[in-house]
């Protein structure tokens, strides 16, 4: 998960991001990777997943899953944007390149 994590961190920060932005895209895939760490302990079948799998799963076109603890809704809004921008990158790096 962490090397998922670190090349689509690297990939917001080509584009040429503002550092705040980078940092609060940075917290919030820290937030995803602890919800996902919550949700493999509570849930033992999603280890025998590919962690790429279990990534798509959980970001769709709307977002991210929702927090324990929950968050505000803008906090939410914009953790699901983060959660966006991921699972878009995953999916153009599962496209072949032409």
């Amino acid at each position: 998960m962490l090397d998922i994590f670190k090349i689509f961190l690297d990939h917001l920060l080509s584009q040429g991001l503002a550092r705040k932005t980078l940092r609060l895209h940075r917290d919030h895939v820290c937030a995803l990777g602890g919800e996902i760490i919550r949700r493999l302990h509570m849930e033992p079948q999603l280890r025998r997943r590919a962690i790429a799998r279990v990534l798509t799963e959980f970001l769709d076109e709307d977002g991210g899953p929702l927090t324990s603890p929950p968050m505000s809704d803008a906090e939410q809004r914009s953790f699901d944007s983060t959660c966006r921008k991921l699972h878009r990158f995953l999916l153009d790096s599962e496209r072949p390149s032409r």
